[in-house]
Parts: structure tokens; sequence; C-alpha cells
């Protein structure tokens, strides 16, 4: 089945207001950042008062308090961050996206957008998945018609705030900016994501989950992020800019693909309802030649940018 974007072309939202993004982030990830690796299930609920806060660190054994009061003290500074975030627009989270006819070509996704055409090469696995196929993200394209989506988000503003901490020897706040920063721009992706689904691209318009099963992929479709296991070559970001203008949503990209501010996400929707994230591992050299001869590089030039593949 082929689902027809109701908002198609491309599409930009600036300033994204923190507090709807809030709901969205994966606190498990923002304590794994610090390699605190317990279970704070419940957190969010504490309120001031110190007997939610003493009957929530019952629940710890004596050797697990520890963590769980540095957790909570974590948290604690995260969400005044939060509040300034908001209330003193240090931050600005700008979204880019759109929605474009693409079709596939064996492993390689043709993306038409106005008079032009957009070629992006896709690896495939040597190595099965769990049920005995070598996927491929052009596996998820319809050979004749069908749509692609494309998106980048960012978190502007939070490098040079986190720069003021650290001319003040403040290096602990400085790093409680980033970390907080790099999970706000996965919870955009997330929201926006949501946002696609239920609205702008619109094939899941019923969709009834929660935020928890959204962090568990309860969804239909899927995001791969550039530079990710099943998208890997990060090099392939140069041939979004012409469809998500990386410069006019505040981000800038280096010689070598990388994302400025690096609180940043950029990748591909796929609404396909079989569509599923997988890695694709480890290649050989007759795939490396051949996705050299598709991307018009030669394989020296790439193994820099598929070491990990190799």
């Amino acid at each position: 089945m082929i689902y027809i974007p109701r908002e198609p072309g491309a599409h930009r939202i600036m300033d994204v207001p923190v507090n709807e993004i809030v709901p969205f982030i994966h606190w498990t990830f923002f304590f794994k950042a610090w390699k605190l690796s317990g279970r704070y299930d419940g957190i969010e609920s504490l309120c001031d008062c110190g007997s939610c806060t003493t009957a929530w660190m019952q629940r710890f054994s004596a050797n697990d308090r520890e963590e769980a009061e540095e957790a909570l003290k974590l948290y604690k500074d995260a969400q005044e961050l939060l509040r300034r975030f908001r209330d003193e627009k240090i931050i600005s989270l700008n979204v880019s996206f759109g929605f474009y006819k693409a079709r596939s070509d064996e492993d390689d996704i043709l993306i038409q957008a106005d008079t032009r055409e957009i070629r992006l090469p896709m690896l495939r696995q040597q190595q099965p998945s769990r049920d005995g196929y070598c996927y491929a993200l052009s596996d998820y394209i319809h050979p004749e018609e069908d749509y692609i989506g494309v998106f980048a988000n960012t978190v502007a503003g939070g490098e040079e705030f986190a720069s003021s901490f650290e001319k003040q020897d403040d290096l602990y706040t400085s790093l409680v900016v980033k970390t907080l920063c790099d999970r706000l721009a996965e919870a955009t992706a997330e929201w926006l994501h949501y946002k696609v689904r239920t609205s702008y691209w619109g094939y899941a318009p019923d969709e009834v989950i929660s935020i928890e099963d959204m962090f568990k992929v309860k969804y239909s479709g899927i995001r791969p992020a550039i530079g990710y296991p099943s998208l890997p070559d990060q090099s392939l970001i140069f041939e979004l800019d012409p469809l998500l203008g990386f410069e006019e949503t505040g981000i800038t990209l280096t010689e070598h693909g990388a994302m400025y501010p690096t609180a940043s996400v950029c990748g591909l929707y796929f609404a396909h309802p079989q569509s599923n994230y997988f890695g694709i591992g480890k290649i050989d050299e007759e795939q490396l030649t051949d996705y050299a001869r598709r991307r018009g590089r030669s394989p020296e030039e790439l193994r820099k940018w598929l070491a990990a593949n190799l």
C-alpha cells in the first residue's frame, strides 16, 4: 500500500515550545550518560515535598541508595535547567522535514524533488536477519512509485549556554546542559515522528499509544538516522541538504558530515507497515566496490566513512 502524504513537500518549524518536547525525554538514557544504570521509575512524578521523596528512596536497597540519591540530584538539576530553557528562551528547538515522491532502483532510493532526482544508494546486510533475509532500506520503497520522508532537528543555543559555565569552571553544570540537550534532540525527533505519523504524513491517523510504547517502537514505520546501523554512511547527509536546508534550520555540517550543534538528529522516514530497524553489519570488498560505484566515489574514499562495517 502506498501512503500519500497529507502535506507533501518541505516544512520547517522554528522554536518548538520546550514544554511540548519535555514529555518525550527518555530519562533512562539521560542517566545512562552519567553512568547511572539503575531503574528510576516514577522520578518524574516526585514533587518538592520530602515525604514522597523519602518514600521513593525507600524503594532502593542500601547498596543502591547512594546512586539513587545521585540520580535524584541530577534530575532536579536538569529540571531547573529545563525551567531556564523555557522561561529565559535560552535554546531554540528547530525542525525541518519533508515528504517526496520516491522509488527504489534495486538497492538505491531515488527521491524526486522538484525538477531534480536525488539518488541515495543503500547498503545491504550480508548476514541474514532472524527471518533469514538480508535487508536494505530500499526494500521499504516501491520500485514504481512511493513516498519517503526526510527530517533534521537541532537544539540551537545549548552549546553556547554550556560554554558559559565552562568559563566559570563549572564543568558539572556544563555537562548537565550538554547531556540534557542531547536528550532534547532525541525527544524532538520522537515528538516529530509522532506528528508525522498522525498528521503531517498521516499514514497512522488513529494511532493511540503511550510515549513509553513509542520508546519501545510500538508504532508503524521507522526513522533511521544518518550514521546509525542501517544507514552507516555519514556522507549521505550532504545529499539531504537540498531537501532540508540545514543552515536555515540552524545546523551546519563539517567536512566529515558531523552536525553542529552536536545535539542534532537527521534521517529518513519510511511508512511501509513492515519496515523495521536493523543493522547492516560487516560488508565485503565486492559490496564496497559496488556501493562506491553507485555513490560515484572510489572505494578508498568510502573506507573512511564505512570503517566500522569493513
